[in-house]
């Protein structure tokens, strides 16, 4: 799990990416403690998730709201980073493992991938992860002076029971912390990380 105090690491993988690609609709680098805020508020209610391969720090997954209207609560959105050195590793896989499972034991049903398009390596992992395409959003955000596509992907990751308020609900991170089962879904993308 991450924690504030990996912002720095976070950002220098994310930098770039923000200032040199349209794979996110940011379009200003946010600042060190931007980041370390939007972690701690991410693990109040889902995951984020960091990966380090012999000591240094290789990607970061997590989840985040999908929507703000209460009948969306059920859905994740969810997004994962690499480190250039570390891409071709599993690093990507490994960490959507575990993210996904792990948004299954918090209780969410459904996982949504954004994509900024083109970005066919992007739509073929989310693929390859199981996610299928449910629509394109032309023209829906404006980068590096042209109109960006955003393709939409979403895979189930729970059931879908008529009653879903009534037990089991939706879990934290925190309340979460200490069960096996959290453990286990932590671990679960480990095997596909090659060193």
């Amino acid at each position: 799990m991450a924690t504030a105090s990996d912002a720095r690491e976070v950002l220098a993988i994310y930098a770039p990416i923000v200032r040199e690609t349209a794979i996110t609709y940011e379009t200003e680098v946010p600042s060190e403690s931007e980041i370390g805020g939007r972690i701690s508020s991410t693990l109040e209610a889902y995951p984020w998730l960091c990966c380090e391969i012999d000591g240094r720090f290789a990607g970061y997954a997590y989840a985040s709201r999908f929507r703000t209207r209460t009948a969306y609560q059920w859905t994740a959105e969810t997004t994962v980073y690499v480190a250039e050195w570390a891409r071709k590793r599993g690093v990507a896989r490994g960490l959507y493992a575990s993210l996904l499972e792990c948004c299954r034991v918090l209780g969410y049903r459904t996982a949504v991938g954004v994509i900024g398009l083109p970005n066919e390596p992007s739509v073929r992992f989310h693929r390859a992860m199981g996610f299928v395409e449910v629509g394109v959003f032309h023209r829906c955000g404006y980068k590096f002076n042209r109109w960006q596509d955003a393709g939409w992907y979403e895979r189930a990751i729970g059931a879908y029971e008529m009653e879903p308020a009534v037990p089991p609900a939706l879990q934290t991170p925190a309340a979460c912390a200490t069960t096996a089962e959290w453990h286990a879904a932590l671990r679960s993308g480990l095997s596909s990380i090659r060193a």
